[in-house]
């Protein structure tokens, strides 16, 4: 998100999508696992309807409202994993491709021989 807004105040706040149709209002702000950043907003699109998730970046808030860089029909059409629930990494990644964002890998954990500790001819 290109603003320093506590994700917390987020929350009830309308979203507007490129054009400044109205998405719908935040219901859910998720953080990132690894670095506790907001990085998803869930969305109620209407009173009967789900929640859709939308990327935090590039996202901006302004004058009290999130836009979102998407058109309504996309973010409608996001994948659907209920709130209130934990998003693992692969859903994630869904949501990522849908936005046709730019995914990096994390870098691969660091190779750790534990051999040493149980079982290893060292003394």
């Amino acid at each position: 998100m290109k603003t320093d807004i506590d994700p917390r105040s987020l929350i009830g706040r309308k979203a507007f999508d490129r054009n400044g149709n109205k998405i719908g209002t935040i219901d859910e702000v998720y953080l990132d696992d690894a670095t506790g950043a907001p990085e998803w907003a869930a969305i109620r699109t209407g009173l009967f309807s789900r929640d859709a998730f939308v990327p935090l970046e590039p996202s901006e808030v302004i004058e009290g409202a999130l836009w979102v860089p998407f058109e309504r029909a996309l973010i409608k059409d996001a994948p659907d994993f209920g709130v209130g629930r934990h998003l693992s990494p692969e859903q994630e990644l869904q949501l990522y491709h849908h936005y046709g964002l730019d995914v990096t890998s994390p870098p691969p954990p660091p190779d750790r021989d534990f051999g040493h500790l149980a079982g290893s001819d060292e003394a």
